[in-house]
């Protein structure tokens, strides 16, 4: 890999004769490849403002995402590798991603990413996925899609059981836009804990009879959440249905990933993932003591 100097004096790497490229898996846009140590990726509207976004991190000492290292000669985003295990295209997903040191970490990691979030000005013309560009009162920039299958983990070297490893952040920041902070909490919940229809999470190897209070708990704990769980999960049943309909929205327009995901009963998935939710939220305000 070489460097490469645009003309106004922007650098970024230059994919070399040695640096063979290969597909990586899960995605669903046109993929991710990876070409040594960084990750290649095609550009969209929204890249300037998530590359903005990446920069503010690293410079406030959050090293937990990719670093942004420019744009390549074929026009896309150029990323450092973040070096460990992920879910990938497996389904049942493998086992860290079911365990309590997992859980606790992705919580504590939103914790941290949302403090250094908190100093970031957005450029002014930053364009996000969500439904509004400008940063309002209250809000951070947030992830919005930190779930299990976009988090690194890395294997302690002597590992004994699937939870010996730590978390080494999170990839796909393309849903990253401006929220308030329990929007991107939400998403970690339904997908962490996780409060999916049953079907979905046993798919995903979560065994059956999992404590999901217990779980609940923990991770709102590690985050540091002093409201209420009534809050989390009145925003959990929203961003579900936002979720739902955003897919069925992106998917009449003809978006071809969001096409993919609702023929195969995605956005149901997350409207029956309401209706789990909803019969299940007695169960559920006791995870910290609340009724």
């Amino acid at each position: 890999m070489r460097p490469a100097t645009t003309a106004g004096g922007a650098t970024f790497a230059v994919v070399g004769e040695r640096d063979a490229e290969e597909r990586m898996a899960g995605g669903r846009n046109d993929g991710a490849t990876r070409a040594g140590s960084t990750v290649r990726r095609r550009t969209g509207e929204h890249t300037a403002g998530v590359h903005a976004l990446l920069r503010h991190l690293r410079a406030v000492g959050f090293t937990r995402a990719p670093e942004v290292l420019g744009i390549d000669e074929q026009g896309r985003e150029v990323l450092t590798h973040l070096d460990g295990e992920t879910v990938g295209d497996r389904r049942p997903w493998p086992a860290w991603a079911h365990g309590e040191a997992a859980l606790v970490a992705a919580g504590e990691w939103m914790r941290d990413f949302h403090r250094a979030s908190r100093s970031f000005t957005p450029p002014p013309d930053a364009h996000w996925f969500g439904d509004h560009d400008e940063l309002r009162a209250g809000e951070v920039v947030g992830h919005h899609d930190a779930a299990p299958y976009n988090a690194v983990w890395r294997p302690a070297p002597t590992a004994s059981g699937p939870e010996d490893g730590h978390l080494v952040g999170f990839v796909d920041w393309d849903l990253a836009g401006p929220a308030e902070p329990l929007r991107d909490l939400a998403f970690l919940a339904l997908t962490w804990v996780p409060l999916t229809a049953p079907d979905i999470a046993r798919g995903d190897g979560f065994a059956p009879g999992t404590d999901r209070p217990r779980r609940l708990r923990l991770l709102l704990d590690a985050y540091g959440w002093r409201g209420s769980t009534e809050e989390v999960l009145r925003a959990v049943r929203e961003r579900a249905l936002q979720h739902a309909d955003g897919l069925e929205r992106a998917a009449a327009e003809g978006y071809g990933p969001a096409v993919d995901l609702v023929a195969e009963g995605v956005a149901e998935d997350f409207r029956r993932a309401v209706t789990t939710l909803e019969a299940d939220t007695p169960w559920l305000l006791g995870a910290r003591g609340e009724e």
